[in-house]
């Protein structure tokens, strides 16, 4: 790499302007993400006077580096959720729980079926694939959607931004260097509260203040859903798609914990090959192929196909990854970080605090969760006192980033009028009830966060 120092005021400068050129791009010009990030991380790379080969190598450190293994556990959980969705897995973790709490407790079924679902499956893909669960109750119990909807939408959010293999926290985890193990049992510590609070309680605030029927797209396919259901499907177990669904989290925890329990000294090598992410993601698709796939009644080139379509999502979301990757790395090999790194030293609150407050700022101006975890990440793992806090201390700020990127959705937000369009309603009672639930999310989490951090400090 190219020895390269420039002025403090020309890498603050430089950092301004390609940020502002960033949000300019996608909230003005709607441009597309990726191509927004890696041209703000090239005009910051040539505002700060880098040499040109030093941009370019950067920008490849940046790629390599970020997706050094997220990609392969991008494509393992894209193709693991498919094979969940089409198998009825989903369905049967739904129907249990309600069987057993009962339609008086469903909102509480929904927001754990959804912690759950939202571990291994996208948010948007979740969201569909349960959404008529809320409604069908809805339709039985004639209450307003809201009391059923908001904490499934919250059991997603969380488990989709808290707690890994989902690529967000896995990202944020790799950038900062924290084993995944201390991220899953934070995520879950700090999770369950949140989801609580913004599900199950907010709520049925929300259902009461907030009278919404069941949408009439959703009784108007209801038939046809039904029309295209596969006859004499062999649906999967309970208890086989939760242990399928948790396999790969009890296989990064015993890794971590292998170390630390001096019976498990000799089976360490075996668990840590075991609990590295990639192949406890790749077991547990393995698994889902055969147990909820071929036993379920597909074929194998059913199967494939399946795997095959749920690539075609992957793209997408790779690109933003690597981007973030670039923009990471510039930041840091600038000296950008330093600088910031400097600054924030200085500033009387814990980092904990200011990985929320950045991650929440991108949140607001960009709406992207992927891209707020992205950037948000980037920048923190960019300052050097980040490299001396614990893995405890570390998980905080994952937890922290997750949950200043969750807060705050509005009409920037892909989520926003996804959700809206389902329930039916206008942007005024989304804001009401869609944006505060997720700030809720995004508020409990940081609150929690922070005071695990106080604690391990």
């Amino acid at each position: 790499m190219v020895d390269f120092i420039a002025s403090p005021e020309r890498l603050i400068f430089g950092a301004i302007l390609g940020f502002a050129v960033l949000l300019f791009l996608i909230i003005k010009v709607k441009i597309q993400p990726f191509v927004a990030i890696m041209s703000s991380a090239l005009i910051i790379g040539l505002a700060c006077g880098m040499p040109f080969k030093m941009i370019t190598s950067t920008l490849a450190q940046g790629v390599g580096t970020t997706l050094e293994t997220i990609a392969i556990l991008i494509g393992l959980g894209s193709m693991f959720g498919a094979i969940l969705q089409v198998s009825g897995g989903v369905e049967v973790i739904a129907s249990t729980l309600l069987d057993k709490f009962g339609e008086e407790k469903a909102p509480w079924a929904l927001g754990i079926t959804g912690l759950v679902v939202g571990m291994p499956v996208f948010f948007d893909s979740g969201l569909l694939i349960l959404i008529p669960v809320a409604f069908g109750i809805a339709r039985r119990t004639g209450k307003s959607i809201f009391h059923y909807s908001i904490p499934l939408l919250a059991g997603l959010a969380i488990g989709h931004a808290f707690v890994p293999p989902t690529p967000g926290p896995v990202l944020v985890a790799e950038m900062l260097g924290v084993e995944l193990s201390y991220v899953i049992i934070l995520g879950i510590v700090v999770g369950v509260p949140a989801m609580i609070i913004a599900g199950p309680i907010f709520g049925r605030i929300a259902g009461n203040k907030f009278i919404c029927p069941v949408p009439h797209s959703f009784l108007e396919n209801e038939k046809k859903m039904e029309e295209k259901k596969i006859e004499n499907r062999k649906l999967p177990s309970f208890g086989l798609v939760v242990s399928i669904i948790l396999l790969p989290l009890f296989l990064i925890i015993f890794n971590t914990i292998s170390g630390l329990v001096p019976a498990l000294r000799t089976l360490e090598p075996i668990l840590e090959f075991l609990g590295t992410p990639v192949i406890a993601l790749l077991l547990s698709t393995i698994c889902g192929m055969y147990f909820l796939g071929i036993r379920g009644g597909f074929s194998i080139k059913d199967i494939t196909e399946i795997m095959q379509d749920s690539l075609q999502s992957c793209g997408n979301i790779i690109l933003l990854i690597s981007g973030g990757g670039m923009l990471r790395f510039v930041l840091q090999n600038s000296g950008i970080g330093i600088v910031l790194g400097n600054f924030v030293g200085g500033l009387p609150l814990p980092l904990v605090l200011v990985a929320f407050l950045v991650a929440a700022a991108v949140r607001i101006s960009v709406g992207s969760a992927t891209v707020s975890m992205t950037m948000a990440a980037g920048i923190m793992a960019s300052m050097p006192m980040v490299r001396d806090l614990s893995q405890l201390q570390l998980a905080t700020l994952v937890i922290a980033v997750a949950s200043g990127a969750t807060a705050f959705s509005h009409v920037n937000d892909s989520g926003f009028w996804l959700s809206k369009s389902l329930f039916e309603v206008d942007e005024k009672t989304n804001l009401s009830t869609w944006t505060v639930m997720e700030t809720l999310v995004g508020i409990v989490g940081i609150v929690g966060a922070t005071i695990v951090w106080f604690i391990v400090s």
